[in-house]
């Protein structure tokens, strides 16, 4: 049968442990281009193995709820960070890992304009924008070797809007 779960809003306290969300919370670190300027410094935890980071863009197809959720990834080489370039709020569904195998689904619905790093390692769905085509930048490893691992779910996992969805 398949499993079920619900998505919640995603805060950065509710994502730590898969990864960092990204936004201008609170007053900026410093002031810089005399004054007119807001920094929010160093806030993700990017972390790429041999290799460099590299900026792609990436343009993905509108999802609806229930969301089917069919194959998780994740990438053993470094953190990858999405930041969506055209508004689009993204549905983030992630797993912990138990020998290999992700398990304890959790499901997150973004703002627009938050920006998601998921930690080196992370279990993951592909990217899903909600309710329309997004564009988003990814800030990944680039580099030899093998940076992906994909793990097909046979009965699909299903996820459902929750609370602010």
């Amino acid at each position: 049968m398949a499993e079920r779960i619900t998505a919640k809003p995603l805060t950065a306290e509710g994502f730590r442990a898969f990864g960092d969300v990204i936004e201008p919370e609170g007053a900026p670190d410093k002031l810089i281009n005399a004054g007119l300027c807001g920094r929010f410094h160093d806030r993700a935890r990017l972390d790429f193995g041999d290799g460099r980071a590299g900026l792609s863009l990436f343009d993905a197809e509108a999802r609806n709820w229930p969301l089917r959720v069919d194959l998780v990834e994740r990438h053993p080489e470094g953190s990858q960070a999405f930041m969506p370039v055209s508004g689009a709020r993204m549905i983030v569904v992630v797993a912990e890992d138990e020998g290999g195998i992700p398990v304890n689904y959790q499901a997150f619905v973004s703002l627009p304009g938050q920006v998601v790093n998921l930690l080196r390692n992370t279990w993951h769905g592909v990217l899903a924008p909600l309710g329309e085509r997004g564009q988003f930048a990814v800030l990944d490893r680039i580099g030899e070797g093998a940076n992906l691992e994909e793990y097909p779910l046979d009965p699909p996992l299903w996820v459902d809007p929750g609370e602010g969805a």
